[in-house]
């Protein structure tokens, strides 16, 4: 069985290659059975949560991922979230590969708001609103600039020494690619100014307000994956076509789904799509110019199997 590391992954994925292998797993469909989500108390201001996602595809490969949140390890600088994949043969079970959970995690979470930006988003969208400055933060902005012509960044996170350094950090890696990145301390001039806002925080009140969207805005909302979890407020949802990566998960944890609908804001039928509606045709991404779009995502197995494979072949 090979170990492939944390660098391997990220070496492996490229972002445009794994967006496009995205958008044929969810064309293809494979077997996810709903996914365990364990709540496990710590002696911490919050409790962990253990995640068990499997899926298959039957005679290619067997995945199973176990994912570890828990959020007060920001305090031991220690990563949020922690996770390792097991690829197995679906022919005889036989190991293949243990995989950096983390890295796989980041790279196919980025890749799907990507995927979704691809179909949502303006196609001449250049200003970008990052919202938080965790793991997740570089991949997103990255992925986004992978499928369309971002060339200005903007970086809010509750610290300001961390949106200044995630900006510093990125504007080395970039180099001279004609992409300016700068922290901001203003989160509503920053939203009312972008062409898609891009939120991956562990938020459990609304930082997004719909009030301040302009016209023809996406907003990426990645970070609240439990009902009592929140990004957005209800004129988000008011404003906005909304769209989800899987309607089962976002119907059974999305915070930013759940409550709007359990208050009478949304509807299920107002939900126009999912990544299987938009990349199969059967619903269309962003009707006009200036719709106002909104992808909210809690993660599916099926991403992370499509990205496991990929790892797999090029590692």
């Amino acid at each position: 069985m090979r170990i492939i590391s944390a660098a391997e992954v990220e070496a492996a994925l490229d972002y445009p290659m794994l967006i496009e292998r995205l958008r044929q797993a969810f064309r293809s469909g494979a077997e996810v059975p709903l996914r365990q989500h364990l709540t496990i108390p710590t002696h911490g201001e919050n409790d962990g949560n253990l995640l068990i996602m499997p899926a298959w595809q039957v005679g290619r490969h067997i995945g199973v991922k176990l994912v570890s949140v828990f959020p007060d390890n920001a305090s031991q600088s220690l990563p949020a979230v922690i996770g390792s994949y097991m690829l197995m043969d679906a022919k005889t079970g036989k190991p293949k590969a243990l995989i950096d959970g983390s890295a796989l995690t980041v790279k196919r979470t980025a890749c799907a708001s990507a995927l979704a930006s691809a179909y949502l988003s303006r196609s001449d969208a250049t200003r970008l609103l990052m919202v938080g400055t965790g793991a997740l933060a570089p991949h997103l902005i990255l992925a986004h600039a992978a499928v369309r012509p971002i060339n200005e960044v903007l970086i809010w996170g509750r610290s300001q020494d961390k949106a200044k350094s995630l900006a510093k950090k990125l504007t080395r890696f970039v180099g001279k690619r004609g992409l300016s990145i700068q922290a901001t301390d203003d989160l509503e001039a920053a939203v009312g100014g972008a062409h898609i806002v891009s939120c991956a925080t562990l938020s459990a009140a609304p930082l997004i307000y719909g009030d301040w969207l302009e016209d023809g805005v996406h907003v990426d909302l990645v970070g609240a994956f439990r009902p009592n979890m929140r990004e957005s407020d209800d004129r988000v949802v008011e404003r906005a076509r909304v769209f989800v990566d899987t309607r089962d998960g976002a119907l059974s944890e999305a915070g930013d789904i759940m409550q709007p609908i359990e208050s009478g804001i949304l509807s299920e039928d107002d939900i126009a799509g999912d990544l299987f509606d938009l990349t199969r045709g059967d619903r269309g991404g962003r009707r006009f110019y200036d719709q106002i779009t909104m992808f909210k995502s809690v993660g599916t197995a099926l991403e992370d199997l499509a990205a496991a494979e990929l790892a797999f072949e090029r590692a």
